[in-house]
């Protein structure tokens, strides 16, 4: 056993070293009264192995905590002696990537906290209120008014994109009673948004738990069935009222707009997971208001610009032939509701069909833990050159 060893590892991955510590053979004097956990030290290697972390992170790594269920910090086998009770000291490079992911979602929940706080239910993310849609329309010109202004209900990515969209340019939803357009995709994209939505909202069960638990209740979630929102919508405003969207390229002319409308954030499998991780550890800073504003417009787009675009997750195997299920069901229940569909009905089973037991199809993407630690590494070195560049 030697502490002076592993203190002169925690020098030398302060100075920006790499040596994974089965490799490392100096020593260097005590700088404290106890080394560094296994996992803060092995996260910072892995940040140090893709670029360079400031001073000022790698401290705040090492004194980090590994909030959520896990193991508690670990010592460095060789440095520490045989624990009393407890977990034995470790290989730091023997950990899993969810014991490091532990350390980093605490530290990028603690980056999201210290920032500045978006407004609680504002912009692109928050799915309006209609008492906040009504106060949008009070501020319009009546004369926009009359000019169809449509409500937008379903796809739970595209709705609230293109709601601030249309209030940007100065068509915002209907009052109550207007025309509905209930937007929809193929169910397992349906599903991957209204999950993304749920961890967007302050949290969600894994994603595997999340869909074999609506397979379990025998029912689709809510926004991952248009058939579902459109009937309680006709039962609102007539089935005359509402016109089920199952082609985006559509909507410019149903909406009465010119030029193409944004799409929703492109977040891969592992940015949601990240998202996901993430939650629990702000919910710990912030409200739950807050915590859920954090995640829509500051996460979001951080997560994008470090690299966390991709396929949606895909459905689990063992739950394929269930989602194809509901799809036809859907599919058919949308048939004989009455109400017009711009777009092919058949749309809603359409990557359920291409999606095969021996593997998700090319649209569809699976969430691995060492691909969710890499894309938390990037981020927490992407939010770090940000703040040295003030």
């Amino acid at each position: 056993m030697s502490a002076a060893r592993g203190w002169g590892w925690v020098a030398h991955l302060r100075a920006g070293g790499t040596t994974a510590w089965a490799d490392w053979t100096g020593t260097g004097p005590d700088a404290g009264r106890f080394l560094p956990g296994a996992q803060q030290l092995e996260l910072l290697r892995r940040l140090n192995q893709a670029g360079t972390p400031s001073a000022a992170l790698a401290a705040r790594v090492l004194d980090a905590s590994a909030p959520g269920r896990g193991r508690p910090d670990l010592g460095l086998v060789g440095a520490a002696g045989p624990a009393r009770f407890g977990p034995a000291p470790v290989d730091p490079a023997d950990l899993p990537a969810r014991e490091l992911l532990r350390v980093a979602a605490g530290l990028i929940a603690e980056d999201l906290a210290a920032g500045p706080r978006p407004e609680a239910g504002a912009g692109a993310g928050s799915g309006s209120t209609t008492g906040t849609r009504l106060a949008a329309a009070a501020r319009v010109r009546l004369p926009v008014l009359r000019r169809g202004i449509r409500q937008l209900a379903g796809d739970p990515a595209q709705v609230p994109v293109l709601r601030a969209e249309l209030a940007r340019r100065g068509r915002p939803e209907g009052i109550p009673g207007a025309p509905v357009l209930v937007l929809g995709a193929d169910l397992p994209t349906l599903l991957a948004r209204s999950w993304t939505a749920r961890v967007l909202a302050g949290g969600a069960p894994a994603w595997p738990d999340w869909v074999h638990a609506a397979v379990r209740r025998g029912r689709l979630p809510r926004r991952a069935d248009p058939a579902r929102v459109a009937a309680e919508w006709a039962d609102r405003v007539g089935a005359h009222r509402v016109t089920v969207v199952l082609d985006p390229d559509a909507l410019p002319r149903l909406l009465g707009v010119r030029g193409p409308l944004p799409a929703p954030p492109a977040l891969g499998a592992d940015a949601v997971e990240l998202a996901r991780r993430t939650a629990p550890a702000l919910g710990l800073l912030v409200s739950s208001a807050e915590r859920a504003a954090l995640l829509r417009e500051r996460l979001v787009p951080a997560l994008l610009a470090a690299g966390g675009t991709g396929a949606p997750p895909a459905v689990p195997a063992r739950d394929l032939g269930w989602v194809r299920e509901r799809a036809v069901g859907a599919r058919d229940a949308l048939l004989a509701g009455g109400y017009p569909v711009v777009g092919e009905p058949d749309t809603l089973l359409s990557r359920s069909r291409t999606t095969t037991e021996d593997g998700p199809a090319a649209t569809q993407a699976t969430a691995t833990e060492a691909g969710v630690l890499g894309l938390a590494v990037r981020l927490l070195l992407a939010t770090d050159v940000r703040e040295e560049g003030r």
